[in-house]
């Protein structure tokens, strides 16, 4: 349920249009609903601004249709990730209104209209290796109604591709930047802008790469300032939070300060220098006449 479908309910209870019986059947799988093999969040919506996202990996088709169905019947957008070809197959003949994004290999059921947001979020993709990751990244930041703007097959091996794109990496409020091998990419593109970076490491490389960890490890000892890292191979994780991040930078919700919030208290009396005022410390605790 979110905040919307509650919020009509209530309406609808208020105006005598529907009965305290009809509410109370509507609630009672609210917060959650205990399935044999699952407790399915029916309330992250309301808490987190996205429903409980499925991953499919490890699950048995019989349980993904389950929770596909049970998401789908609370009108909210579903996403499920990591979905193999034939689950996606039975999905969709379910669902026909729903998408299966083969590259990366994930299947989403839009049921409410994109509502009008003013900035985007990059995905920028080192090699064509790693396009699954960052496709992942890319279906999960758009089922969550946040605008991309890809950028792939930019990698450090000819910079001058990833340059030509510079007005783009400068517009994006939050940029995604998919790489394996040696994971260099998040830096190079961190040095060229002022908004955060979350870099994924994938796990395409030659065997020093260590299935990732080589580009893990380069990206967490990264230079440039203002780069965050998400597990191997998780584009969901690193679509997911740029859409948090893009969803508070274009939210029309006022944002109170601290400067706001003393402007709102008014002008202060300043405090009384003291008499024994002792020597300032500096950031490293030594003193400072």
């Amino acid at each position: 349920m979110n905040p919307e479908a509650l919020r009509q309910l209530l309406e609808q209870l208020a105006a005598g249009r529907t009965t305290v019986a009809a509410a109370l059947q509507r609630l009672e799988t609210w917060p959650f609903e205990t399935l044999d093999f699952a407790c399915l969040d029916h309330h992250r919506a309301l808490r987190c601004g996205f429903p409980e996202v499925i991953f499919g990996q490890g699950k048995t088709a019989d349980q993904i249709d389950t929770l596909f169905s049970k998401l789908a019947a609370t009108r909210n957008n579903v996403l499920a990730t990591r979905v193999a070809p034939d689950i996606a197959e039975r999905l969709l003949r379910r669902f026909p209104q729903a998408t299966h994004h083969a590259l990366a290999r994930a299947v989403t059921l839009r049921q409410n209209p994109v509502p009008p947001v003013a900035g985007f979020i990059a995905i920028v993709c080192a090699g064509s290796g790693d396009l699954p990751v960052a496709e992942e990244a890319r279906v999960t930041a758009e089922i969550m109604d946040q605008p991309t703007r890809t950028m792939y097959d930019v990698g450090v091996a000819g910079l001058h591709r990833l340059l030509a794109r510079s007005d783009d990496l400068r517009q994006a409020n939050v940029l995604v930047v998919v790489a394996g091998m040696e994971g260099a990419l998040p830096s190079v593109v961190s040095g060229l802008v002022k908004t955060p970076v979350i870099a994924v490491p994938t796990s395409v490389g030659y065997g020093a790469s260590f299935n990732g960890l080589a580009a893990l490890l380069t990206m967490l000892n990264s230079c440039a300032a203002g780069v965050s890292v998400v597990n191997i191979d998780n584009g969901f994780g690193g679509g997911y939070q740029a859409a948090l991040i893009n969803r508070r930078c274009t939210s029309a919700e006022p944002q109170v300060t601290i400067r706001a919030r003393a402007e709102a208290r008014g002008p202060s009396e300043p405090k009384p220098r003291s008499r024994r005022a002792g020597k300032v410390r500096g950031p490293t605790g030594s003193k400072h006449g």
